[in-house]
């Protein structure tokens, strides 16, 4: 391993990054959590991001992929409390957000990537970013990473934050990120948004490949409730300040930046699962021995997006036949009579079904393994040398009462 995890890190650990969040009253005047934040660099960053396949798209996606098409960004402004999403308004809005962040930090309109997360389809208002972003510029700092994160929260019950460092050439590199996402979590690029800054030197293009690599081992193995968000956005600026060589191909330091950002990325998404929508677990399910990695990858989602599975594993049940069943509605190329399942946890670990038959096992071992809240599915295709992880959580009562008044 070539990198080390951060205690404390956050989006702003890495050089040359200063962020604040404060209590704009985006969704009503009298909150009290913070809803409007900046990320800034010192200096113009090399950028790349991806966003939700969903064909309804927020307006501040369709703006930051225009922003982007030419590889740079400076700074990130973001909101919760409404999506700016199927408003009449949202692109004049979200150009405006963009305008008072630019105006604010003297720098490019251009170069400012803007992200909401809210409500789908009521008109944002415009004049809590007036009054508050001009605050924000003046107090954005090193130490404001934590409140990015708080500001960019919803339903969220912790605030999701990390940063990793490693060695390049000599030099350190930084990694930071934050993100939130609690609902609407089936991402395919929540609702989900991540942001993360890195102080490496390293080119557009080489940005853009090593982010994909990473989403696809990492966030886009998440789901919590099967709903793919309006909004999921992940973008990452490079600002060169730790006078690395630049990464330009795909070479040795390039391998070691993906593996670090994969790592970072992997470690936000089980954040995210674990703090799903009233969930009590994080389950993350393991595939080993598929005929391909793709195989792989499939079986391992079908199985945490079961809400039979999830339902199971929200009342310690080791029903293992949800799992094959799962298994074999997943569309993936499977022997069932190959399979072997088992459960585990810091509480033990426990075979439950052997060449997808079940096997004699205690159900008292299994309760307390699965009374634990972190729990791995463990699956033994025994057919290749294709493995994936995919992070879920379980399905609670929570969950209903959650979305029952989302908007209320």
């Amino acid at each position: 391993m070539n990198f080390e995890f951060i205690e404390n890190g956050t989006v702003t650990t890495p050089k040359g990054f200063t962020a604040a969040g404060v209590i704009g009253g985006v969704k009503s005047s009298n909150t009290t959590k913070r809803d409007i934040m900046m990320i800034a660099s010192e200096k113009i960053c090399n950028a790349a991001a991806v966003f939700t396949k969903n064909l309804v798209q927020s307006s501040a996606v369709t703006l930051s992929k225009k922003h982007l098409e030419n590889g740079t960004a400076q700074a990130i402004i973001a909101n919760s409390g409404n999506a700016n999403t199927c408003n009449a308004d949202g692109m004049e809005k979200a150009e405006k957000m963009c305008c008072l962040a630019a105006e604010n930090l003297g720098i490019d309109e251009s170069d400012v990537i803007v992200a909401s997360t809210g409500v789908i389809g009521q008109a944002i208002p415009i004049e809590p970013f007036e009054k508050a972003v001009p605050e924000i510029a003046k107090i954005m700092s090193k130490d404001g990473g934590s409140d990015a994160a708080e500001a960019i929260m919803t339903t969220d019950t912790v605030k999701k934050e990390s940063a990793v460092k490693f060695e390049l050439n000599g030099k350190t590199v930084t990694i930071g990120a934050i993100a939130k996402g609690s609902g609407m979590i089936h991402i395919n690029m929540g609702t989900m948004l991540s942001f993360a800054c890195t102080d490496a030197a390293i080119s557009s293009d080489m940005l853009k490949s090593a982010l994909k690599e990473a989403v696809e081992v990492s966030y886009n193995m998440v789901s919590v409730d099967g709903d793919t968000s309006t909004n999921d956005t992940l973008a990452i600026l490079a600002n060169g300040l730790a006078g690395n060589e630049e990464i330009t191909s795909r070479n040795e330091d390039y391998r070691i930046f993906t593996d670090a950002l994969t790592a970072l990325c992997k470690s936000m998404a089980k954040k995210l699962a674990a703090d799903g929508e009233g969930a009590t677990k994080l389950i993350i399910c393991s595939v080993n021995g598929a005929k391909t990695t793709t195989e792989a990858k499939g079986t391992a989602k079908a199985v945490i997006c079961s809400s039979l599975v999830k339902a199971a594993m929200f009342g310690s049940d080791a029903n293992w036949g949800r799992v094959l069943c799962a298994i074999g509605y997943s569309g993936c190329d499977v022997d069932i009579t190959k399979v072997d399942v088992a459960f585990s946890s810091s509480a033990g670990c426990i075979e439950v079904c052997k060449n997808g038959v079940g096997v004699d096992f205690s159900e008292d071992d299994a309760k307390k393994i699965l009374l634990e809240n972190e729990i791995t599915i463990k699956i033994e295709l025994n057919d290749g040398n294709g493995s994936a992880e995919a992070y879920g959580c379980d399905l609670t009562y929570d969950y209903v009462k959650i979305n029952g008044d989302y908007r209320t």
